[in-house]
């Protein structure tokens, strides 16, 4: 079966998934990395012309700050901050205490209960204005706030507002409390954005589960059986969540973010499910159905008017990475495939991802931004048709490494070499997608395309 006009190079073939394995155990960040990391951020902050740093994180906003020590708090809010040298000092609530103690990073800590639960005990801190003294910030002082966000205004932080307002009563007139988001999530050079061998090896590990669960739940997925029966197949492994586990079928899937229910996935049914860890997610889309007969006669054409044009431009988008390429030329493929308003593409096709799913995009309308070595980046365009064709969806990460890294990558972790070398040989030979040599994709269903769920075997390919 060929997609027709626009799509005419994209095709439903019968397609024989290998079984690209899993790692053995979880790739270990060297505990010197975090002191290599916050060396990195004394010299930007230099260069920026703060004198110190504070970085925020609460339970779902985490990744600068575990990015920074190793230490993500449950619970509670806490705050680190970084000096020109000696320790950092982490303030945390009751519940955190220890966490933090235990951190691979050193750090000096100061109880702070206002970040501990409502009507837990207060009586053993100091005021947050003392805490800030102590740790030198005072009048004068140029201070770099980060919270997840960037804004155009340096004056605006999603940081809470009692922290805000007394960083700035301490720092006074004469000193600034300004957002320094971007030192960490810029999609040019931000810290979190330009990835070290280690820290790549372990978003593999990461990639490879949410993947294989995907698999798994697409092989397994059988009318009748419950959205909450279904999402049990993804294999969850405890691993700390990058969002909500999502799974919907039925009128409900056309909200995509939703969490699964009771209700018993239907034949004809739409289906959509993403499931992201620290450093990976992987969603698909598409009908409950074996084949287009068993659609509304309105939209049996599916495959033609949807998710073949939408493949075309996948193929294409991933037949450009490469470092060097810039997030400018990326956004016009998908302008140039999918631009017509029935495909709805507003949210960038594609984004950069980290310990949190979504980091930041170079790939927007105008970008120069030159893609990099080290930077983990998700195929992630997302139709949104407002209509009875519903959507189609393949998300997955991918790696940009150039010689130097990929050699790293050989020698240091040769299992994982082996699952990127044959993951693009499955993509050329069977999806009719070939890579640059600096694209390494992390996905064990890498590009796979099912649109018709129940017959997994048959996926979208490129004609050659």
């Amino acid at each position: 079966m060929t997609a027709r006009g626009a799509a005419v190079h994209a095709r439903l073939e019968t397609v024989t998934l290998p079984d690209f394995g899993l790692p053995t155990a979880m790739p270990e960040l060297p505990i010197a990395l975090y002191a290599e990391r916050i060396a990195r951020l004394r010299e930007r902050a230099e260069v920026a012309g703060y004198h110190r740093m504070v970085i925020y994180g609460d339970r779902e906003h985490s990744a600068n700050l575990a990015y920074l020590t190793g230490f993500d708090p449950r619970f509670e809010e806490a705050v680190l901050i970084v000096g020109p040298d000696g320790e950092p000092a982490v303030l945390v609530g009751n519940e955190c205490w220890g966490m933090a103690g235990a951190a691979p990073l050193p750090m000096r800590r100061h109880r702070f209960q206002d970040f501990s639960l409502p009507l837990q005990p207060r009586d053993r801190s100091k005021p947050l204005a003392e805490i800030l003294r102590e740790e030198g910030i005072g009048r004068g002082s140029r201070v770099g706030l980060c919270g997840w966000k960037a804004y155009a205004d340096p004056w605006m932080s999603d940081v809470p507002a009692y922290l805000v307002d007394e960083l700035r009563a301490t720092v006074g007139g004469s000193g600034s409390v300004e957002n320094a988001t971007d030192l960490f999530i810029d999609p040019t050079d931000g810290m979190r954005v330009v990835n070290e061998v280690e820290q790549l090896a372990a978003f593999e590990w990461a990639s490879c589960h949410t993947s294989q669960g995907v698999r798994t739940l697409l092989r397994g997925l059988r009318p009748g059986m419950s959205e909450r029966e279904a999402v049990a197949l993804l294999g969850w492994n405890g691993w700390p969540l990058s969002c909500h586990l999502m799974l919907t079928a039925g009128p409900r899937a056309t909200f995509g973010l939703l969490s699964p229910g009771d209700r018993p996935i239907e034949r004809g049914d739409p289906f959509t499910t993403a499931f992201g860890i620290w450093g990976a997610l992987t969603c698909r889309a598409g009908f409950v159905v074996e084949d287009a007969d068993e659609l509304h006669n309105a939209i049996r054409d599916y495959l033609d008017r949807l998710v073949g044009p939408y493949f075309a431009a996948i193929g294409a988008w991933y037949a450009a990475l490469r470092i060097g390429q810039t997030g400018g030329a990326l956004q016009a493929i998908i302008d140039q495939h999918l631009g017509d308003p029935f495909f709805g593409i507003f949210i960038n096709p594609g984004h950069q991802i980290h310990l949190d799913e979504w980091v930041s995009s170079p790939i927007y309308r105008g970008s120069t931004v030159e893609l990099r070595s080290g930077m983990a980046l998700q195929a992630d365009v997302i139709p949104a048709t407002g209509t009875e064709y519903f959507t189609t969806n393949i998300e997955d990460g991918i790696v940009l490494a150039d010689d130097a890294l990929r050699g790293e990558l050989v020698r240091r972790y040769p299992d994982l070499w082996s699952r990127v070398e044959r993951r693009r040989a499955f993509m050329s030979a069977s999806l009719g997608i070939d890579l640059h040599p600096d694209v390494l994709p992390l996905s064990n269903i890498p590009a796979v395309l099912s649109p018709f769920l129940l017959r997994p075997d048959r996926a979208m390919s490129i004609a050659r």
